[in-house]
């Protein structure tokens, strides 16, 4: 990186510095122009000192000298703010170009780091550089040179005015100067380092918070949140300080530039009235000149501002290239170069006393020499501290030696572009990410590797080009970038089949239908549509028959649901985005439809004994635990609200009156489920009190044909309804809750009912629509581990590096994951490596390592056999 921000800026911005300098210097000649004016406008228009007679052959007397001036003045200022605006917009593009062009380079240096680096340096550093810490740099590039040389240009305009009109008000207008040139920026430079502090201390609390939230379960395990408070206090308290000295300073400055902006006019008032009274000046020069001294304070200003700003950048650009100009990162034409493609026919990784340690002197790996084929199976295997991991790491070229050479079917991996790694080798390790996205986004994630262009691309005409001036990435996200060529296929559908084969060679096609049936279509095809109706059909009499009967509660509009909440049952619908729980008890529509069914302060009451319940059982339960989320119908958040609640409140009678009250009380009894909470608050008469209000509510709002005013989707049995699950859909009904094996039932029936239909697929493609969450935590850790795997297949790798990936797994799902890829890489090379000796059984060659060391190598019978250190790993 370039090592001082204005290097930076005229590397990447020159041509555009020179065009606003260009247009700063036009606009001097009219700024000048704007003070003469107002002089002779005082002295000639007005004074009537020395009019003209005629101008271009009109005479003109003294009122129309004076409209004429007064017009051309204000032309001028039309004139220069027009000029104003130019430049600012201009500067504005130029700095957000740049800005944009700055952190792009972050990103792409982000990608280059070696991985070892997020160990000593965490997401809470890093991220507040690239998006909060460059955005002061956007403003600052555009005014680099620009401001100093325009509001220079015009401190130097307005004084060869005022010298112009007098020698003496000139130098009374510069006297102090040289003072605050010499005080101002002594006094910013300690503001400066004050505010490099400011940033550090401001990146290790952020730092700190972030370990705290990762480590959350340890603090709460630990009881020491009293110590984590105390360390922010401490370090929130050094910000603080900190702060405390800049406002001090900051605001001295402001103090004394302000008062020195005061004194001058005061030899302004004092010599120049004395010039005026002597006849030596006239009143419309001094007049003109205190105008002109008005119009410098704020050039001066912009000036002593535009220094702070500049170490103010200065020190941000210095601790960005601190973080980011690192001698280990990746070289980028590795990252990119062409995609390349090796000769792996009897090719081998080869080592040659290979050695590699992280730093202070802790090596993990000590003058190794080994080859394994690219085409055998072969397991490394040791304890947790023996450098089998780092060697998986080495092996897929996510670390570089530190010594020795290691080669991949003859070229060495340091110099080894990852187009070549992402074209022949597939990683899994044991701490598995996933992006954001849906199970599709991230299976096929692995075969975005490098942009399709489409004819189509001249819309993004306008993009690329602003991509290009920033030194962006002009390709499109949203574009093709699965090459099928590259796969063996040619269309679409044939990508498709090669998922769900991966699917099922991960053992993941259960859990994958399972998220299929619990998703939401909101328009599904019509095809699809009208075969889940025709399933409804045949489920709902196959629910008749004994083995599964009472497992289901149907959706019957004369019948309360009890395996739905209140609120549900009410709507008897789904969609109604106007009613949901928390607005149905806050609207007031809503509201004076439950008085006027007598069912509000009913609702009222279940709704208070409901706080009681929930704080009596929760008062003593940890505010982190997932209690709250799976059983409890008040955030623990609220439970202090609530708990005042009950105190202010009676058990007998509720003010219905009060709206607050209410929409707390209501929008507990919305979620009480009879079936799921068995608390015995809903009798029969009330059921059937809210089975009428349901009916004259959905005549009112739109089951009948007519107006539909609210966005409901009514229960229909002869419909799909798209706020349903796919599974409630083809139920029609509710899974029955506490039945002893009842959801396995039920699963297995409809997955029969679909297997004769043919629409298991369909399923698992709608689950292959499922959203992950953010780093996959709406996902078992389980189920990730196998996506993991899932998405390595996807691209076909030539060889596969298993690190230490199975951990996760129980013995048995282990054992069909391992035999299931030894299947599928039947004709390509694995490498498994495993602190687990036994899986070593899978391959056909064993490396042993202890300490950093390679001590035996051989079959796993003959290891199993003659070997004492691999005997007594595997008795352990």
């Amino acid at each position: 990186m370039d090592s001082s921000i204005f290097k930076f800026i005229l590397r990447y911005t020159l041509k555009d510095q020179v065009l606003i300098l260009l247009l700063t210097l036009i606009s001097f000649p009219f700024v000048y122009a704007t003070l003469e004016v107002p002089k002779r406008i005082v002295n000639d228009a007005i004074g009537g000192a020395n009019p003209p007679q005629a101008i271009m052959g009109v005479e003109l007397d003294q009122l129309d000298y004076l409209i004429l001036l007064c017009f051309v003045f204000l032309g001028l200022v039309l004139l220069n703010g027009a000029i104003k605006y130019v430049l600012n917009v201009y500067r504005g593009v130029v700095g957000e170009r740049t800005l944009r062009r700055l952190r792009y380079q972050l990103f792409e240096r982000l990608l280059r780091f070696p991985s070892r680096r997020f160990e000593n340096v965490s997401q809470g550093e890093l991220i507040p550089i690239i998006i909060a810490e460059t955005e002061p740099l956007g403003g600052f590039v555009g005014e680099a040179y620009a401001l100093p040389a325009f509001q220079g240009g015009l401190l130097l305009t307005y004084l060869f005015f005022i010298f112009n009109q007098d020698l003496m008000l000139g130098a009374a207008a510069v006297a102090l100067y040289p003072f605050q040139l010499y005080l101002i920026p002594k006094l910013q430079r300690s503001v400066n380092l004050l505010g490099k502090e400011r940033v550090f201390a401001a990146r290790k609390l952020g730092e700190r918070i972030g370990d705290t939230i990762s480590g959350m379960n340890e603090v709460h395990v630990n009881d020491t949140s009293h110590y984590e408070k105390a360390e922010i206090s401490k370090r929130l308290g050094l910000i603080f300080g900190i702060r405390l000295q800049i406002y001090k300073k900051k605001f001295f400055i402001k103090f004394l530039n302000n008062f020195l902006a005061q004194v001058t006019p005061f030899f302004f008032y004092l010599i120049g009235g004395f010039f005026v009274l002597k006849g030596d000046l006239s009143l419309g020069a001094l007049v003109a000149v205190l105008a002109a001294y008005k119009d410098l304070d704020a050039p001066w200003k912009e000036l002593l501002r535009y220094y702070q700003s500049k170490e103010d950048a200065r020190i941000k650009y210095e601790q960005i290239v601190e973080q980011f100009d690192l001698p280990e990162m990746l070289a980028p034409e590795l990252q990119e170069g062409p995609v390349l493609t090796l000769e792996l026919e009897q090719g081998c990784w080869e080592a040659r006393r290979l050695s590699y340690e992280v730093g202070l002197g802790q090596r993990k790996l000590e003058q190794l020499n080994f080859t394994i084929s690219l085409q055998a199976h072969t397991a490394i295997v040791g304890r947790g501290s023996s450098g089998i991991h780092e060697t998986g790491l080495l092996l897929a070229r996510l670390e570089l030696p530190t010594a020795g050479n290691l080669f991949f079917a003859g070229a060495d991996m340091r110099t080894l572009p990852e187009s070549a790694i992402g074209e022949h080798i597939g990683y899994v390790g044991p701490d598995v990410h996933l992006f954001a996205g849906t199970i599709r986004d991230n299976l096929t994630y692995p075969l975005r590797r490098r942009y399709v262009p489409q004819g189509d691309d001249a819309h993004r005409e306008r993009f690329i080009r602003m991509a290009k001036e920033a030194g962006n990435s002009c390709d499109d996200p949203d574009g093709s970038w699965v090459d099928l060529g590259r796969l063996g296929m040619q269309e679409e559908h044939e990508l498709s089949d090669h998922l769900h084969s991966v699917i099922e060679q991960m053992d993941m096609f259960e859990e994958l239908f399972q998220l299929g049936l619990n998703m939401r279509l909101s328009s599904p095809e019509p095809e699809l549509e009208q075969r889940i109706l025709a399933i409804r059909e045949s489920v709902r009499l196959r629910l008749q028959e004994e083995d599964y009967s009472g497992l289901v509660e149907p959706f019957d509009w004369d019948k309360y649901n009890d395996n739905l909440t209140v609120h549900e049952n009410m709507l008897f619908g789904s969609k109604a985005d106007d009613l949901t729980i928390d607005e149905a008890s806050r609207n007031p529509v809503a509201l004076e439809f439950l008085r006027e069914q007598g069912l509000l302060k009913d609702f009222l009451l279940i709704g208070r004994r409901l706080a009681e319940i929930m704080v009596e059982l929760f008062s003593d339960v940890d505010e982190q635990s997932d209690l709250f989320e799976r059983f409890s119908f008040i955030r623990s958040e609220d439970l202090p609200e609530y708990r005042e609640l009950l105190k202010d409140t009676s058990s007998e009678e509720i003010n219905a009156d009060d709206a607050e009250l209410c929409r707390k009380l209501l929008s507990l009894t919305y979620q009480l489920c009879p079936a799921r909470h068995r608390l015995g608050l809903i009798d029969t008469g009330l059921k059937q009190r809210i089975l009428q209000a349901r009916k004259v509510f959905s005549q009112r709002y739109g089951k009948e044909e007519g107006q539909r005013p609210l966005d409901i989707e009514y229960f229909n049995n002869a419909a799909y309804n798209s706020g349903l699950t796919l599974l409630e859909n083809m139920l029609f009904g509710r899974v029955v809750y506490g039945v002893v094996r009842g959801q396995e039932k039920i699963a297995a029936l409809v997955h029969e009912e679909l297997g004769r239909m043919g629409l298991e697929r369909a399923i698992r493609e709608t689950g292959l629509e499922y959203n992950v969450g953010t780093g996959g935590r709406r996902l078992s850790l389980a189920m990730r581990q196998k996506l993991a795997f899932a998405r390595m297949l996807v691209r076909k790798p030539d060889v596969v590096i298993v690190n230490d990936a199975t951990s996760n797994f129980d013995p048995s799902t282990e054992f069909r994951i391992m035999t299931n890829l030894k299947q599928v890489l039947s004709d390509r090379g694995l490498v498994l490596i495993s602190s687990r000796p036994r899986l070593a059984q899978f391959c056909e060659q064993v490396i042993l390592l202890e300490h950093g060391h390679l001590v035996d190598q051989g079959s796993f019978a003959d290891l199993e056999a003659n070997s004492e250190p691999f005997q007594q790993l595997l008795s352990e």
